[in-house]
C-alpha cells in the first residue's frame, strides 16, 4: 500500500524545503538597519575643511597680500591690453599649429618615404629645441638672411621680396615661433588619434571608393577626435601659459606687462597675483569648453549622455522646490 505524504511533507514550487524545515520569515519592520560608517572619510573631510579655512583666513588677514593694489590693477587698461595680446597669441598659434600639425601627421602616414622622413625630421627637430632658443633665433633671423624671397628655386624668377627686419616683428616672431613649436606636438597627437581608429574603419572607408582626402576628413578624423581632444586641449592650455616666454622679445603680453608695472611700483606679489588670476580664468574657460566639445563628439559612443553640471544643478533645485 503506497505511503501517503503528510501535508507538512509536501514540497511547494516556491520553497523546495518541507514545511517543517522552513525558517519563519522575520517581518521587515522588525529588522534593524545599521547605516554604514566611514570614519576615515569624515576624518579626511574635516582635514580638508581645516586646510581650506586656514588658506582663506591667511588670504583675508595677511596685509602683505595687498588686495587693494590687486583690485587697482586687475582691470587696468595696460593689463587688459596685455591680456588681449596673450589671447591673440594663443588663438593664432593654436590655429596655425593645428593646420601645420595636421599636415605633418598626414605626411608621416603617407606612402612617400621622402615625405614621411621630412615630417619626422621636422617633429624631431622642434621637439628637441627649447622654445626660448627658437624665439631668439627667429628674432635674429635677419643676421642670416637680409631678405625673404618668394620665387622659383634655383632660378632668377622672383614673385615677391621683403626685408626680413620688416617682416619679422616682435609679434610675428612670437606667433611664428610658438606655432612651429606647437605644430610638432600637435602632429604627434593627431597621428596617434588617426592610428588609434580601428583598421576596419579604414577598410570600410576605402571600400566605399572615396578619395583619400575625403576618407580622412569625413570618416577617420571625426572618430579620431575623441582621443585627440583631451591631449589637444591640454596642449592649448600649455600654450596659454607658454605665451609668457615671449617676454624675452619685450612683447607686451600679460606677463611682460605685469613685470613692467611691478618694476615701477615695487608691488611684486599683488601684480603677480593679477597675472595668476587671469591665467586661472583663461584655463577655466578652456577646461569648460573642452568638457562640452568632448561631450559633443561622444554622442556616437553613448545612447544617453550623462547630465551636465548645469543640468544636475537645475534638477537639484527642482527637487528642492517640490520637496
Amino acid at each position: 500500500m503506497p505511503t501517503v505524504a503528510k501535508p507538512f511533507d509536501l514540497i511547494d514550487e516556491v520553497n523546495p524545503y518541507p514545511r517543517h524545515q522552513r525558517r519563519v520569515a522575520t517581518p521587515i519592520k522588525a529588522l534593524q538597519v545599521v547605516p554604514a560608517r566611514h570614519p576615515w572619510r569624515w576624518a579626511g573631510s574635516i582635514f580638508a575643511a581645516l586646510v581650506l579655512l586656514a588658506i582663506v583666513h591667511s588670504l583675508a588677514t595677511n596685509p602683505r597680500w595687498e588686495w587693494g593694489v590687486f583690485g587697482q590693477w586687475f582691470f587696468s587698461p595696460s593689463v587688459l591690453r596685455g591680456l588681449g595680446q596673450t589671447l591673440l597669441l594663443t588663438l593664432l598659434s593654436t590655429l596655425f599649429s593645428i593646420i601645420l600639425g595636421t599636415a605633418l601627421a598626414l605626411a608621416r602616414l603617407s606612402g612617400s618615404p621622402l615625405l614621411a622622413a621630412l615630417a619626422w625630421g621636422y617633429i624631431w627637430f622642434f621637439r628637441s629645441m627649447p622654445a626660448l632658443l627658437v624665439l631668439i633665433i627667429l628674432y635674429n633671423f635677419a643676421y642670416l638672411y637680409d631678405h625673404i624671397v618668394v620665387g622659383v628655386p634655383f632660378t632668377e624668377v622672383v614673385f615677391a621680396e621683403w626685408s626680413t627686419v620688416d617682416v619679422l616683428s616682435q609679434f610675428t616672431v612670437a606667433v611664428l615661433g610658438l606655432s612651429l613649436m606647437q605644430a610638432a606636438y600637435a602632429a604627434e597627437i593627431i597621428r596617434g588619434g588617426l592610428i588609434g581608429v580601428e583598421a576596419g574603419q579604414h577598410e570600410a572607408a576605402a571600400a566605399l571608393g572615396l578619395p583619400a582626402s575625403r576618407r580622412i576628413f569625413r570618416i577617420i578624423l571625426p572618430q579620431a577626435l575623441r582621443s585627440i581632444l583631451p591631449s589637444g586641449f591640454n596642449e592649448i592650455i600649455g600654450l596659454v601659459k607658454g605665451t609668457s616666454i615671449v617676454y624675452v622679445l619685450a612683447l607686451p603680453e600679460l606677463f611682460y606687462t605685469v613685470q613692467v608695472i611691478y618694476n615701477r611700483t615695487q608691488a611684486v606679489i599683488p601684480l603677480l597675483i593679477v597675472a595668476t588670476v587671469w591665467y586661472l580664468i583663461i584655463t577655466t574657460v578652456l577646461t569648460s569648453a573642452q568638457y562640452y566639445v568632448e561631450r559633443h563628439f561622444a554622442r556616437g559612443t553613448a545612447r544617453v549622455l550623462p547630465p551636465t553640471p548645469l543640468q544636475r544643478l537645475r534638477h537639484w533645485l527642482k527637487e528642492k522646490s517640490h520637496g
